[in-house]
């Protein structure tokens, strides 16, 4: 079978499980006697394998297949989870990505079989080198069967339907909701025929929920499905072992609907037989829900002591080691939209903007015109709303970057020798897919900024009276039109006079410039390039290499980047992206005959100055402005043309900012405000200063688009 066709499914999946593997073991780390950590583990590592062995990688298979045995074992309490088997699993996961990427690159594994890594998996199958699970607890299953038999005990009617139903059918051993109980018994009451299969698919079966959606849509074509067991979602998800049951109502005969489950491929067989609701035992009773606290507390009671974290999701609000979230993530059911088909759309989209500013520059002289200026309007809201609905196809969690970030702050906890704590918020923030795939970089390198330059040894924070474990905390939240991305540390902050002695010592600048420097100014030249303090090169650090990274990389994105820092307290980097590249609201103004565009989300005001206000400063330009002294920047010079102001006693002044500075952008003309398509000129001129790109107006002319950024 060729295969090639699913090779992009296959690595979206496999690059889904293996950042679900990290996270999951992470919590294994922190909680090695949490029972779902390990069942989801055991899953994911499953579906890789069958993944894996279907498309014909089979030294990927041969990997999860071992990962996949010993957390088998580790299910039925036989092996007890250890601090070496954590650092193995990382290994087998950096195994597993290598052979991802080489994939990605290649459609091939690679030759690497990577033994040393099966033998300590098989090591610790055999219990080498690991402690034996001498008073392992009890397995998962059987503790949560108790806690059924118990709690079906203490409701008299759940009780008594589940003895007479014992030696019954195996769906009538299950608890239903009341609901479930409720649509049955209608349905029995108008004389619908009601049946229960049992579906058992192949122990060698590689994707179970592949069969289990192709029984369950053979039989949606026959009839109601109004029970599933396990969930419809749990089957999609393969959360299930080897057999699931379905309770339809149907018109059909139950031998076709027992035939037409058997002919999906790869099912072992199908039991079947008329369904009866009176039969079925509630979900609970009174009773049982008023005994639940006390049969909780017991079971906190006996659980035993978990490890400490040494990495941790918390709100920033809160920096102490939060408590382990319970319960799994809400699965989004999602479909996977290539990124180039996302962009024809928006091409699209862009065409249509253009065609309806085409119309509103026809309609200048058309304005009685009522019935043409009732299509611009619907022409206009129908290009509104689809560009919303694009937009919000593009826009993405950025949860996808960061949630590789734990497990890279706990290797670098090892590799530094520092206990650090991470700490999440606002995962859920959304950006637009473009801007999210570039942003892991520049995060990436803040953090290992924090982690190496930031957080101080642990004898220097004894002596400063801060916790041993050093915080580094990772924001994100929606501002307006923009996404903040915050990386703060309690570390040792940057020191301004080692950066300035750094900086004269190669000969960045003069000592005479130094002296004229803010602190701030010394502080940014931290994202020269090749400049580092760090006093001897590691594998962190010390390169040079990173927040000129992190600069040129935000800059791209049409964001901006600024640290805050105090010494001893710690440090702040604050990146500031836009929500979206492609469509902005923009202030159209003329500059020497030429029309051009500026973001309104860089515009803080629009004045009218008098000659007479404007003064020079150090020979510059300014003007005070409400107690603020703002320097002017006339844009006619800038871009080398010509000014023909319609005012010579005044001129027209759009105040721009862009973090903490601001300043007077000097114009000819306004010409209003609009909705404009930003074009790239990237293909067709190089390194173009002061603007970010073009948009065609609706007379189509080209506008250039100002970048306010590089002007300030």
């Amino acid at each position: 079978m060729d295969v090639s066709q699913y090779l992009e499914i296959f690595l979206d999946e496999t690059n889904e499980h293996l950042q679900n593997l990290n996270t999951q073991i992470l919590d294994l780390e922190q909680n090695p006697e949490d029972s779902d950590t390990i069942n989801e583990i055991f899953r994911a590592a499953h579906s890789l394998k069958g993944m894996a062995g279907t498309m014909g990688y089979k030294r990927m298979q041969n990997l999860t297949h071992d990962m996949e045995n010993v957390f088998s074992e580790v299910r039925t309490g036989n092996i007890k989870v250890q601090p070496e088997m954590i650092d193995v699993l990382f290994q087998c996961l950096d195994a597993l990505q290598e052979y991802t990427d080489n994939i990605k690159n290649s459609a091939d594994e690679g030759t690497n079989d990577n033994e040393p890594l099966i033998r300590q998996l098989n090591d610790i199958l055999n219990n080498k080198g690991m402690a034996p699970a001498a008073a392992a607890a009890p397995a998962p299953a059987p503790e949560k069967e108790t806690k059924k038999e118990t709690k079906s005990k203490k409701g008299s009617k759940a009780a008594a339907a589940a003895a007479s139903a014992e030696n019954d059918a195996p769906w009538y051993k299950v608890t239903y909701d009341e609901s479930q109980i409720t649509v049955l018994k209608e349905a029995a009451k108008q004389g619908k025929k009601i049946y229960a299969l049992n579906v058992t698919v192949n122990e060698d079966c590689v994707l179970k929920a592949a069969r289990a959606f192709l029984v369950v849509k053979a039989i949606e074509e026959k009839g109601e499905i109004a029970v599933s067991i396990p969930s419809s979602q749990d089957l999609e998800d393969e959360k299930f072992d080897n057999s699931f049951m379905l309770v339809v109502i149907s018109d059909d005969k139950l031998e076709e609907l027992v035939k037409a489950a058997e002919n999906v491929s790869e099912i072992k067989s199908v039991e079947g037989d008329t369904f009866d609701p009176e039969k079925v035992a509630p979900a609970a009773t009174e009773e049982a829900v008023a005994d639940e606290p006390a049969k909780q507390e017991e079971v906190k009671a006996e659980a035993p002591a978990a490890s400490a974290p040494t990495t941790a999701v918390a709100p920033a609000s809160a920096p102490k080691t939060p408590e382990k979230k319970t319960g799994k993530p809400i699965v989004n059911r999602t479909v996977r939209v290539d990124i180039e088909k996302l962009d024809s759309l928006m091409n699209l989209v862009s065409e249509l903007i253009i065609a309806k500013n085409s119309l509103v520059s026809a309609s200048t002289g058309s304005q009685n015109n009522s019935v043409f200026n009732e299509q611009i309007e619907y022409l206009e809201s129908v290009t509104t709303n689809l560009h919303e609905s694009v937009m919000k196809v593009r826009m993405v969690p950025i949860e996808s970057t960061v949630n590789k970030f734990p497990r890279m702050i706990r290797d670098l906890q090892k590799n530094l020798g520092k206990k650090l704590e991470l700490y999440m918020s606002g995962e859920e923030t959304e950006l637009d897919r473009t801007v999210v795939d570039e942003i892991g970089d520049p995060i990436m390198h803040l953090l290992r900024n924090s982690a190496d330059h930031g957080i101080e040894s642990a004898e220097i924070r004894a002596e400063r009276g801060k916790p041993e474990a050093g915080s580094i905390f990772l924001d994100a939240y929606q501002d307006g039109n923009n996404v903040i991305i915050e990386v703060r540390d309690d570390g040792n902050g940057i020191d301004v006079e080692a950066v300035k002695n750094k900086a004269i010592e190669r000969g960045t600048i003069t000592p005479e410039q130094a002296a004229q420097m803010t602190d701030k100014e010394i502080i940014n030249l931290l994202f020269l390039p090749s400049f580092s303090t760090a006093k001897k090169v590691t594998d962190v650090s010390g390169r040079g290499v990173g927040l000129d990274v992190v600069k040129s990389k935000i800059e791209a994105l049409s964001g901006e980047v600024e640290v805050k820092s105090q010494l001893g307290v710690g440090s702040t980097w604050t990146i500031r992206l836009p929500l979206t590249l492609a469509i902005i609201q923009a202030l159209m103004v003329v500059v020497g005959g030429e029309k051009y565009a500026i973001s309104l989300g860089s515009i803080q005001t629009i004045e009218t100055i008098e000659k007479s206000d404007i003064k020079l400063v150090q020979n510059e330009e300014v003007i005070n402005l409400r107690g603020l002294v703002i320097p002017l920047i006339r844009l006619n010079e800038v871009l080398e043309n010509e000014s023909n102001p319609a005012d010579e006693d005044s001129s027209v002044v759009v105040i721009v900012k862009k973090g903490d500075k601001l300043a007077g952008l000097v114009i000819d003309e306004l010409i209003g405000q609009q909705e404009i398509v930003i074009k790239s000129l990237g293909k067709y001129i190089k390194q173009v200063k002061f603007i970010s790109g073009a948009t065609i107006l609706g007379d189509g002319e080209v506008a250039l688009i100002i970048d306010v950024n590089a002007l300030l």
